[in-house]
C-alpha cells in the first residue's frame, strides 16, 4: 500500500457509534405501542416530524392548553442498576400527567426523549412499553417523540428518559386555588410507594446501610426489596377528572418533590394555611423503612417523601361525601387528613412525634 493510503479511508456514522439501522428498529418494533394509546383526536401513528392532534374532535369548544414536562430522576439510576426497566415508563408519564390534571386539565398526547450512549433496543423497547402503559392509564395518546445515541455522553448501559405533556381545559374551568377558603377539608389519597422524588436519598440509604434489594424486604417478606422500591407513580386522572368536571373540587395538589409541606401551599391563595394530622392516616411500611434505615427526622420525611400521600385534594365540607365515594369507586384510598384555616400561607403537619411546617411565598412560577 502507498504511503498515505490510509488518509483516503471512508468513515460512517456506525464506526462513530450510532447505529441508524438500530434506530429505525426501534420505531418500527414500538409503533404498535403507540397505536395502543390511540384516542379521540389523535391516531398516534408514529413516523413523521411532528404529531398532530385534534381538539375539536377530542371534544373542546374554547379550550385553554396546559403543558408540563417532567423525568424520573436518580429512580431511573435504580432501575437501570438492577435491569428493571418495564415501570419506569409509567413513571415519567405519571410526573406530567399528574401535574396536569391539578390544573384541571385533560392530558392529551405525550411526547417522550429517549437519550443513550449506545442504543439497546430491547431495554429501550421495554421502557416505551412502560410509557405506552403510562398513557393508557392517563388516557392519553403517545404521539411522538425522540430517540437519541449518543457516544461519549453517557456510561454503558445508562439512559436518561424526558417527557412532554399536553392537557386541555375548558376556559374558565381551570383549577386555580382561588375558591379555596378557610373551612374547606383536605383529602389525601394513598400512594403507590415512593413515586418519583427522594431517590437520591434512597440510593444513599442502600448504599451506606448495605441493603440488599434481590431479597425480600424487611418489611413485606412477600416482596423483593427492589420491587417495592420501583412501584410505579400512581397516576390519578381518571380517578380525578370526573370530580374536577362536576366542580366538586377547589384545589389539587400533587405531591412531588417538597413533600406535603412545599406542593400544598402551592395551590392556596394568600392568607390561608393547610394543617393536616399525620396520625389520621397510616404510614405505609416502605415509608416506616425509610425513616428507621436513616434515623430521618419528621420534618425531613415530610419534605423530602410522600409520606403515604401522592395527592392531596381540597373541597368544601359539603362536598367530602360524594366527592370521597366517586374517588373510593374510582378505585382511591382516601384519608381526610386536615383543613384549611386562615392564616400565613403554609402548610404545618403535626402528629408523629411533633410538630413541622413550611411557611412563605410560593409563587406561581414556582419550578416542580
Amino acid at each position: 500500500m502507498a504511503d498515505g493510503a490510509g488518509e483516503s479511508e471512508s468513515y460512517t456514522y456506525a464506526e462513530a457509534g450510532v447505529s441508524i439501522a438500530a434506530g429505525n428498529a426501534l420505531v418500527k418494533a414500538i409503533g404498535p405501542l403507540a397505536r395502543s394509546t390511540a384516542r379521540a383526536g389523535a391516531d398516534a401513528a408514529l413516523g413523521g416530524f411532528g404529531g398532530f392532534f385534534d381538539l375539536k374532535a377530542a371534544g373542546y369548544r374554547d379550550p385553554l392548553l396546559v403543558a408540563a414536562n417532567d423525568g424520573v430522576g436518580t429512580k431511573l439510576k435504580l432501575a437501570i442498576d438492577h435491569g428493571r426497566h418495564d415501570g419506569v415508563g409509567i413513571d415519567l408519564v405519571a410526573m406530567c400527567a399528574n401535574d396536569l390534571v391539578v390544573q384541571g386539565a385533560e392530558p392529551l398526547f405525550f411526547l417522550d426523549y429517549f437519550a443513550t450512549g449506545r442504543l439497546d433496543t430491547g431495554v429501550a423497547e421495554r421502557v416505551i412499553a412502560g410509557i405506552a402503559e403510562g398513557c393508557r392509564q392517563a388516557g392519553c395518546a403517545l404521539i411522538g417523540g425522540e430517540t437519541a445515541e449518543m457516544p461519549g455522553m453517557y456510561a454503558e448501559g445508562d439512559y436518561d428518559l424526558a417527557g412532554f405533556c399536553v392537557g386541555a381545559v375548558e376556559r374558565g374551568e381551570a383549577l386555580t386555588g382561588e375558591r379555596v377558603e378557610a373551612g374547606d377539608v383536605v383529602l389525601g389519597l394513598a400512594s403507590s410507594g415512593v413515586h418519583s422524588n427522594g431517590y437520591s436519598l434512597v440510593r444513599r440509604l442502600a448504599a451506606d446501610k448495605g441493603w440488599k434489594p434481590d431479597r425480600p424486604a424487611l418489611f413485606d417478606q412477600d416482596a423483593l426489596l427492589i420491587e417495592a422500591l420501583l412501584e410505579p407513580t400512581r397516576i390519578y386522572v381518571r380517578s380525578l377528572l370526573p370530580a374536577v368536571r362536576g366542580g366538586r373540587i377547589k384545589a389539587l395538589a400533587h405531591i412531588t418533590g417538597g413533600g406535603l409541606l412545599e406542593n400544598i401551599p402551592r395551590v392556596l391563595p394568600r392568607g390561608l394555611h393547610a394543617r393536616l394530622d399525620a396520625g389520621v392516616w397510616p404510614q405505609p411500611r416502605l415509608m416506616a423503612f425509610l425513616q428507621a434505615q436513616g434515623n430521618i427526622q419528621p420534618e425531613e420525611m415530610a419534605r423530602t417523601f410522600n409520606c403515604g400521600i401522592g395527592m392531596a385534594v381540597i373541597v368544601a365540607p359539603a362536598d367530602i361525601k360524594d366527592v370521597r365515594e366517586m374517588l373510593e369507586r374510582a378505585g382511591e384510598k382516601i384519608f381526610e387528613v386536615g383543613s384549611i384555616e386562615a392564616g400565613e400561607r403554609g402548610c404545618t403537619v403535626t402528629g408523629r412525634a411533633g410538630v413541622w411546617s413550611a411557611r412563605g411565598d410560593w409563587s406561581a412560577t414556582h419550578h416542580g
